[in-house]
């Protein structure tokens, strides 16, 4: 099945908002397996074992590498470090000292907490002008049954290598991600050693062509 194209260890990302993604994932010898995404077509080679799957861009297809159910727009929120958010009728805002909680609640039921960090130097600040960091999430279905998990940490500042200020514009950006999705029993730890931003990248990058050699199996978005 294509499940088995999972992969764990070291993968290199490259992410082009809003939905364009590439994961290689690498070993000592190059990458064993290859997935991309260009917001609509998805393709992942496995040279482990000879295999390329092709198909529509969906969770499930991206998830045959990354582990984790996911579209590419949400993957590029989640580094980021971004939540996805649920269709929300009602808010919920609290202030708990150092932090914001915020409570979202759907029509069906459904709801989604936000754990927003303030900087320690913003905290005697005027809301409008507090700085926060998005430190966790949790999305609960109608019964309050945890379904999404997120934790991001270790944030660290990224020049922008446009930036032509002094000091240097960039971003403060998790390189600790950690996802679960406790109903189907995944546990996702994401690591960064190094992030750059705004780099320039072939207009290819998120495509692939089928190698010599390789068996195409076309792959669905209700699961493979």
């Amino acid at each position: 099945p294509a499940e088995r194209a999972r992969l764990r260890g070291t993968v290199l990302m490259l992410v082009e908002r809003p939905d364009r993604v590439r994961f290689d994932a690498m070993t000592q010898f190059g990458p064993a397996a290859t997935l991309t995404s260009d917001g609509q077509s998805f393709a992942l080679m496995d040279l482990r074992e000879n295999r390329f799957f092709v198909g529509p861009s969906c969770a499930e297809n991206i998830a045959l590498l990354l582990g984790v159910p996911m579209e590419a727009e949400d993957v590029g929120r989640v580094l980021f470090g971004e939540a996805p958010t649920i269709d929300a009728t009602e808010r919920e805002v609290v202030c708990e000292g150092g932090s914001y909680r915020v409570t979202l609640r759907a029509a069906d039921g459904a709801s989604q907490e936000l754990v927003y960090e303030i900087r320690s130097s913003d905290v005697e600040a005027p809301p409008e002008a507090q700085r926060l960091r998005l430190r966790e999430t949790n999305v609960r279905d109608a019964a309050g049954v945890s379904q999404l998990r997120i934790h991001w940490d270790d944030h660290r500042f990224v020049v922008d290598p446009r930036s032509t200020t002094s000091p240097q514009e960039g971003l403060a950006l998790p390189h600790r991600v950690q996802v679960e999705l406790p109903a189907r029993g995944v546990d996702t730890l994401i690591r960064f050693d190094r992030i750059e931003i705004n780099v320039e990248m072939p207009e290819d990058v998120f495509t692939q062509e089928v190698r010599e050699g390789l068996a195409v199996e076309p792959v669905e978005c209700d699961g493979p």
